[in-house]
Parts: structure tokens; C-alpha cells; sequence
């Protein structure tokens, strides 16, 4: 399974709790029934054609309203996360078995991975707990991570105890927690705890170093450069930054500029995203051609009444 998936639902499950997870599980199973029952959404959102941002966009516009705002952001993730396209069906089904797993109390151990593999494991957590902080936490975080990988990278004890990989993995997490404590932002802490769970030991220093240059990276994403032929009224600025904060998967800021050159349109980047306008008249088209579909069976419908917050 997709390492970058296994990291962001283990953070989504975490952030859950038991109440939530339950809950979690069910709606994540009637989503996935709806991969066998309707052979237009399983063609719509395994189409080889369509970006991951796009299938992520599309998922969670169709899921908006009907379930928990948790199996809609995991959901949505999973589109997202799926190399290649055709493997979207099997990660809601894997996302689907994890939370079910998680509500039966069966503890999960991160499998050990390779070096790049578990630095994707840990990006997957860490996009997620990305998600639920605003710029300044991000900033904060950034620079906790920065001086805790440095402590770490600096005092040869410690460091011998953290890529000890005979220590178990709650000890490890143990020392972490003893160093940090309340001391810093609770999402520095859980970022360092997975740096441990999910990361490899003798990378622990590296990781976190990583981890600072993601941090770096989600305070960027969050701004949205809008390039547009001609000026954004208050309500079009509104509905661009919507339609944006759901291709992105968070709230996004706008920074307008005018260029009368592009004649028409407009053109957005988020960090290494690039949007063309005619990217939201692809993303309304196949909205279109999987809501036809019936995606709206009636048994789901029944179960998104429970979960519309």
C-alpha cells in the first residue's frame, strides 16, 4: 500500500478518537461499496487522464455534506495519493480496512520500509497535521522541529537512543515525549513521535531535517498566486478561494495580480500546482458525469443524513 496513504491515515485516525474512528469506519465501507456498485464513479475516478489533485477534488466535492469531515478528507486522500490511478478502488478499501481495524482494537506497527518509503510514510502524516494549522503554528513548528533535530543531530547520546533499533518503538517515543512535553506546539510533538513510529531510526536526524523543509513548503502552499486578465470583484475572489482551498485540500490565501496580456481566464499556482481555468471546467465536467452516474444510492444517502455535521 501507498506509504504517503499509511501516514495520513494514521494521523486522521489519531486526531479521530474511538467515537470518531467508529463512525470513520462505517462511512469509509460505504464508500467503498460505491466503487462496486457504480461502474461510472469507478470509471470517472480511475481515469488515467485526470491529475491527482483532480480526483482529489472531485471526491471530496462529492462527499461534501454526506459524511464526517474525517472520511471525507481520507477519502478525498486517497484518490489523491493512488499511482497509479486505476489503484483509487483499492486504497479506499485499504483506508476502509485500517479505520475498521482501529475500531476493533487491533493496534497497528508501521512495517519497516526503505529509506525513501518511510520518509514517504512520514509526509503522508505530516500533510495531514498540516491541514489543521494556520500559518503562523506552521512557522512556529518549522523552526521547534529545526532546534529539536539539531539537539538530537548534537548530543551523541541522545542521538545513540533514537536510532537504537533494539529500543522498542514506545520507548523511543517515550524519550521524545520526556524531551518535548508541553514544552512546544502539540503538532511538533506529533510530527517528532511519527518521525520515530514511521520513520527509520538511524534517519531520525535527517527526517526531521525533512520534515522542517515540508513545513517550509505547506507555509507556501497555503498562499495561492492568482494571475487574472482583468480585476476580481469581492464575491469572485470568494468563490476562486473555494474552489481552490478544495483542489488544495486546505484554506488557501489569494494574492491577485492583474496582466490584461492573458486576454482571458486565469492562472493559479500553489506551490508546485499549477491551475489553468480550463482545469475547473474539467473538474465541473466529470463532476457531472459521475453525480449522472447515481452516485447518490439510496442506502448511502441514508448513512451521509448520519454523518453531515
Amino acid at each position: 500500500m501507498n506509504p504517503r496513504l499509511q501516514g495520513y491515515a494514521a494521523a486522521v485516525l489519531e486526531e479521530a478518537g474511538a467515537e470518531g474512528r467508529a463512525r470513520l469506519a462505517d462511512e469509509l465501507a460505504a464508500i467503498e461499496r460505491q466503487f462496486v456498485s457504480n461502474a461510472d464513479l469507478l470509471t470517472a475516478l480511475t481515469d488515467t487522464s485526470n491529475a491527482p489533485a483532480t480526483r482529489r477534488a472531485v471526491m471530496a466535492d462529492l462527499l461534501e455534506g454526506k459524511v464526517s469531515p474525517d472520511a471525507r478528507r481520507l477519502a478525498a486522500y486517497a484518490a489523491y495519493s493512488a499511482r497509479p490511478a486505476t489503484e483509487v478502488p483499492s486504497a479506499v478499501t485499504w483506508a476502509a480496512h485500517r479505520a475498521r481495524r482501529a475500531v476493533e482494537g487491533l493496534e497497528e506497527t508501521e512495517t519497516s520500509l526503505g529509506h525513501l518509503a518511510a520518509r514517504d510514510r512520514v509526509g503522508g502524516y505530516a500533510a495531514a497535521v498540516f491541514e489543521e494549522l494556520a500559518t503562523n503554528r506552521l512557522e512556529e513548528v518549522e523552526d521547534q522541529l529545526f532546534r529539536f533535530a539539531r539537539t538530537i543531530e548534537t548530543t551523541p547520546a541522545l542521538r545513540g537512543a533514537l536510532t537504537d533499533r533494539d529500543l522498542p518503538v514506545s520507548v523511543r517515543c517515550g524519550v521524545v515525549d520526556d524531551l518535548l512535553g508541553d514544552k512546544v506546539d502539540p503538532a511538533t510533538r506529533r510530527l517528532a513521535d511519527y518521525a520515530v513510529a514511521g520513520g527509520r531510526p538511524r534517519d531520525i536526524v535527517g527526517t526531521l531535517f525533512w520534515l522542517v523543509d515540508l513545513t517550509a513548503e505547506a507555509r507556501g502552499w497555503r498562499v495561492a498566486l492568482v494571475v487574472a486578465a482583468r480585476e476580481v470583484g469581492d464575491e469572485e475572489r470568494r468563490q476562486l478561494a473555494e474552489s481552490l482551498s478544495r483542489l488544495a485540500g486546505w484554506p488557501v490565501q489569494l494574492q491577485v495580480t492583474i496582466d490584461p496580456a492573458l486576454l482571458a481566464g486565469v492562472r493559479v499556482r500553489i506551490g508546485d500546482l499549477q491551475v489553468e481555468a480550463s482545469a475547473r471546467d474539467r473538474l465541473e465536467q466529470l463532476r457531472e458525469h459521475v453525480v449522472s452516474g447515481g452516485w447518490e444510492d439510496q442506502g448511502f444517502q441514508e448513512l451521509g443524513r448520519g454523518g453531515n455535521n
